[in-house]
């Protein structure tokens, strides 16, 4: 934040009270909430606190500086507005402080600033006025992504819950700063373009994992301060790894100090029905509601200079009977499910951020068919870069849960996929949700005993490279845990000393390897060009086969969904030409059986000029190859 000057009697302008009063104001974090004064020597003299709160009767601000006592620094509305403000001298950086407000029927209210910059460590409730002068030292990665993204570029992305990727020795929550830069050795050394972080925006409760939040423009204190943040994105950036936060403007908690029924009256709530979480809906009907979640989205991008948003719960947002019986919901204006205004806010977003922050990444995680979500909006669309494609892991996941020998009769699990690949924009995840609740982690719902599992996700994860869209795994995943996610402790890096683990650690990475070095995988990600069915159609043997090209290079990959060797596979090809093997997953280097010669022999079929190139190969049980084409 940097210094502000002010003038004691008038501390908003005109200007930002009548786009405040509109509902078109950007950047809320500069004019509500509890903003520090410097006098002339650049030292802090006191702190302005402005809050929205339309219904209250009565305002005061408590704090451990005035030691909590209601009506001793009162808050005065400002005329022909539903904004409250005082100046209060002598209040410092770190002070603890809460808005008492009186409610018409005369109630009494302690709640937290909705626009605290930080807050009291959980399970204490109270803000804290915070500055620091944070210096970055990232201008050259900023300066290289400050335009818009190309879509045709490698990105793989490895999702982190900052509170259990790694812990210390004594299963102590680690700061930002201490994540940092053993993070960045692991994402380089493995070579993933980004990291998305679960959701870091205050919130009382460790096991909602950031999705029930409280304090929207408050890094959770668990992880240390806001400058400790931005140290850890400012690391990455250096090291040339994209940051992007999960982050959720679906709904909010109904915990007393946070925004639910926040001057005694729906406020930031659409009513009082609460969600399937037990959560409150945000009225997007609202222009200051509207306006409060997109400074909030501009504020992450802004001040912390992350990459992008994964905008959690779309689904919720859009469809007003999500999740909700007849009976409990009210169709719109048309006599439809679309919430109008959340539409309208998803728009006004994704405008805005396009507008501030060309390079920024906008993810939808959504789990309907909703048209156009990757749209541009002068098309009709709703403006997101991309969307998780939540179908395509649903479906896949549930065949390799399914015993092989029942396999041929859901063979379209896999493939139908691509019966939609590229009407969005879309990324394929292995993400958080699929690893709790008894679902299971990703090894452990592969069908089989224990060896049969790691060969399974082997194959599972070549598929999915193979498969058109960016990619997106889970910590833990790439090492194999067999117990599900845990909030409360690091994933299981002791596994490593498993052969069986390191070897599927290493199959991961490599994969990785290949997927950034071969252009076949991603820069025809977004069209039929770049991908073609080899055979689609083998069933009985369960084996997938498919081609990825560039202008540069072809690659194919087979993969053998069965426990079941095949010999003398044959694939009709197109391109003239020897493969070169790049990756077998049974190969002894990745813990596989490596016992089966990997043939790769090309004869000329002059009675079939279609595909007059045949290749022959012998598939291991349970497994993936890539082989590239020599040019």
């Amino acid at each position: 934040m940097g210094k502000e000057n002010f003038t004691k009697s008038k501390m908003i302008s005109d200007f930002d009270l009548y786009l405040l009063c509109e509902g078109t104001h950007r950047n809320l974090d500069e004019i509500l909430g509890a903003r520090p004064v410097f006098n002339s020597t650049g030292l802090i003299d006191g702190f302005y606190f402005a809050l929205w709160a339309p219904h209250a009767k009565e305002i005061s601000v408590v704090g451990d500086f005035n030691q909590w006592q209601n009506g001793k620094n009162p808050m005065q509305r400002i005329p022909d507005t539903d904004i409250w403000e005082v100046y209060i001298e002598g209040v410092s950086t770190g002070s603890l402080y809460k808005y008492c407000i009186t409610t018409e029927d005369g109630r009494i209210l302690y709640k937290a600033d909705p626009m605290a910059k930080f807050s009291e460590l959980r399970p204490k409730t109270a803000s804290k006025t915070y500055a620091d002068s944070y210096r970055w030292h990232d201008l050259s990665w900023c300066l290289k992504h400050s335009k818009p993204q190309e879509k045709n570029v490698p990105m793989a992305i490895y999702e982190l819950h900052m509170g259990s990727w790694m812990r210390g020795q004594n299963n102590e929550i680690l700061s930002y700063a201490d994540v940092a830069d053993a993070l960045v050795k692991f994402l380089k050394e493995n070579r993933y373009t980004h990291v998305e972080i679960m959701p870091l925006a205050e919130h009382p409760y460790d096991g909602s994992w950031g999705y029930q939040a409280t304090g929207y423009f408050s890094p959770t204190s668990r992880y240390g301060t806001p400058a400790e943040l931005k140290y850890f994105v400012d690391v990455l950036h250096q090291n040339s790894i994209g940051v992007i936060l999960d982050w959720v403007p679906g709904h909010f908690p109904k915990d007393a100090h946070g925004l639910a029924f926040f001057d005694g009256q729906c406020l930031y709530e659409k009513d009082s029905n609460v969600s399937s979480w037990g959560t409150l809906r945000f009225n997007f009907d609202h222009p200051f509601v509207r306006q409060f979640l997109v400074s909030n989205a501009v504020y992450w991008l802004k001040e912390f200079h992350f990459d992008g948003l994964r905008v959690d719960a779309v689904s919720n947002m859009l469809y007003l009977d999500f999740c909700k019986e007849d009976g409990q919901w009210t169709p719109n204006i048309y006599g439809e499910n679309i919430d109008l205004g959340a539409v309208e806010f998803i728009k006004t977003l994704n405008s805005v951020v396009k507008e501030n922050f060309p390079g920024a990444i906008m993810i939808a995680e959504e789990s309907s068919d909703y048209p156009k979500l990757t749209h541009p909006l002068n098309e009709g669309g709703l403006g997101f870069d991309y969307k998780w494609n939540m179908g395509w892991m649903n479906d896949t996941l549930k065949y390799m849960e399914t015993d092989p020998l029942f396999r041929n009769g859901m063979h379209n699990n896999l493939t139908f996929s691509m019966m939609y690949a590229f009407n969005e924009q879309y990324i394929l995840p292995l993400s958080h949700d699929e690893c709790v609740h008894g679902k299971k982690s990703l090894l452990d719902k592969m069908f089989g005993e224990y060896y049969q599992k790691f060969a399974s996700v082997k194959a599972y994860l070549g598929y999915m490279f193979a498969h058109p869209g960016k990619k997106l795994l889970f910590m833990g995943n790439e090492i194999g845990q067999f117990m599900e996610w845990r909030y409360y402790e690091q994933v299981e890096w002791k596994l490593l000393q498993y052969e069986t683990h390191r070897g599927l650690y290493g199959f991961v990475k490599e994969l990785l390897n290949i997927y950034n070095d071969h252009d076949a995988f991603w820069k025809k990600d977004d069209s039929w060009d770049g991908f073609k069915w080899i055979n689609a159609d083998d069933n009985q043997a369960s084996v997938y086969s498919m081609c990825r090209k560039s202008d540069d290079e072809t690659i194919i990959a087979v993969v053998n969904m069965t426990p079941v060797e095949r010999y003398d596979y044959w694939l009709s090809l197109e391109d003239e030409g020897t493969y070169t093997l790049l990756l077998n997953s049974d190969d002894k280097k990745y813990s596989g059986e490596g016992a089966t010669q990997v043939l790769c022999e090309v004869v000329t079929d002059n009675e079939t000029p279609e595909f007059k190139n045949r290749v022959r190969v012998n598939l291991p049980p349970m497994s993936v190859l890539y082989y590239k084409l020599n040019k």
